[in-house]
């Protein structure tokens, strides 16, 4: 959780992309319900493919809760998605409070998956140390770059379509979730929050004779909590599978990160319950489930049928 200064900062700062609402409900000062939303902003590049698209995210406090707070943000869901003219709410949830209250809403779920984590002293580094070899020896052409911090801007032109098209290979199941897109301009925006929170982002990727990227994997650490490395995306291109590049740039960036924060003790990640490939990865390195998640959706229509079931039962 990022410190309140910090959070203040992020939100505040604008979205190039989004379009975004946060709401709360208070009891003299004290924070009760939050509520937050957002939808593609138009003309942004991925606005055509994401615009009936509305997430939303919600928490009561556990001694606030069955006070039917979280069905009072409903008609509010509803008036945004109408305003947007948005067809679906996604929300998520990892609690059981919040599975009872989407199937009470009517959602469906349409992506399992999990927080998994690793704690480093159990991490077999003699077995890290062999997938690097191993993938050196099998891939002597391909070259490994680190980098620390923000890519090189002149990089981005190139890195940008290429990470969009690993990102594609993301198993979401059953969610919508429009294009999935990052552009220069993404990268420059997401670069600029890192640095309100004072974070700093490692990437690891490999690169063929012709320049291709056929890996990568990065990861963010941030001075608030200094104990806790968190792991972001890692895809493989589909033609440079079976080669073990996964392998070596995931255990790459832990060999790297244990010696740049020594401080640290875990490493964070999130999986869909369907991506067996990093999942067999991410299982013999000694990450371990910490907690499920799932993300539900519901039609306009629906919600709207639920809004008028609630205000005939006042």
């Amino acid at each position: 959780m990022r410190p309140d200064g910090i959070e203040e900062g992020w939100l505040k700062r604008e979205s190039p992309f989004d379009i975004e609402y946060h709401y709360e409900v208070a009891d003299d000062g004290v924070l009760l319900s939050w509520f937050s939303c957002s939808t593609a902003r138009p003309g942004t590049p991925a606005y055509e493919t994401n615009k009936h698209l509305f997430w939303a995210d919600l928490f009561v406090r556990p001694d606030h809760r069955r006070r039917r707070i979280a069905a009072s943000w409903v008609p509010l869901l509803l008036e945004l998605m109408d305003r947007h003219g948005c067809t679906l709410a996604g929300i998520g949830t990892e609690e059981d409070s919040g599975h009872a209250f989407l199937k009470w809403l009517g959602a469906k779920p349409r992506l399992v998956g999990a927080e998994n984590r690793l704690k480093l002293a159990d991490v077999d580094w003699s077995m890290a140390h062999r997938w690097i070899d191993e993938a050196r020896r099998s891939s002597p052409q391909t070259n490994l770059e680190f980098y620390e911090g923000h890519l090189p801007e002149e990089m981005w032109e190139e890195f940008a379509p290429q990470l969009t098209s690993l990102l594609k290979d993301i198993p979401f199941e059953e969610l919508d979730i429009g294009e999935v897109l990052v552009t220069p301009d993404h990268m420059r925006d997401w670069y600029a929050r890192l640095d309100l929170s004072g974070e700093l982002q490692y990437t690891v990727l490999t690169r063929e004779p012709d320049g291709v990227i056929s890996a990568m994997t990065d990861t963010t650490w941030a001075p608030y909590r200094p104990t806790i490395l968190s792991q972001r995306f890692t895809g493989v291109r589909r033609d440079a599978r079976g080669r073990g590049l996964g392998k070596w740039i995931k255990a790459e960036m832990l060999v790297r990160l244990r010696l740049i924060h020594p401080e640290t003790e875990w490493v964070v990640t999130d999986n869909a319950g369907s991506n067996a490939p990093m999942l067999g990865i991410n299982k013999q390195l000694g990450f371990k489930q910490y907690k499920a998640e799932t993300e539900y959706q519901i039609s306009r229509d629906e919600l709207a049928a639920r809004v008028k079931q609630l205000a005939a039962a006042k």
